[in-house]
């Protein structure tokens, strides 16, 4: 790959909006799939409040899915390394709520 003029690094400058910055909340995430792409949804979930909104949703390639998926398995394996391992409550879904139906 040849080094772009203009930015002679290849670096990419990334911006962010204080809103964008704030981040959303999500205690769930729903993972839907096509054969062309990978919807994630985030979910904010409240205790005794029998509805939850999808807060924010990301639609990804496949190849960016699996980009994702990678570093976070590398970012996570960092943070145990530091932290100790992440207790995992797989299979568990909180509030005791029954498994949301995912809608793309």
């Amino acid at each position: 790959m040849q080094p772009d003029k203009k930015n002679p690094n290849n670096q990419i400058n990334i911006e962010i909006s204080d809103e964008v910055g704030e981040g959303i909340y999500s205690n769930l995430a729903i993972i839907t799939h096509s054969p062309a792409e990978f919807i994630v949804d985030f979910v904010k979930m409240m205790p005794g409040v029998p509805k939850a909104k999808v807060k924010s949703r990301i639609i990804l390639t496949p190849q960016h899915a699996k980009r994702l998926y990678k570093a976070l398995k590398e970012n996570v394996a960092k943070y145990e390394a530091m932290h100790g391992e992440i207790r995992d409550s797989e299979g568990e879904i909180p509030y005791n709520f029954p498994m949301p139906t995912a809608q793309a």
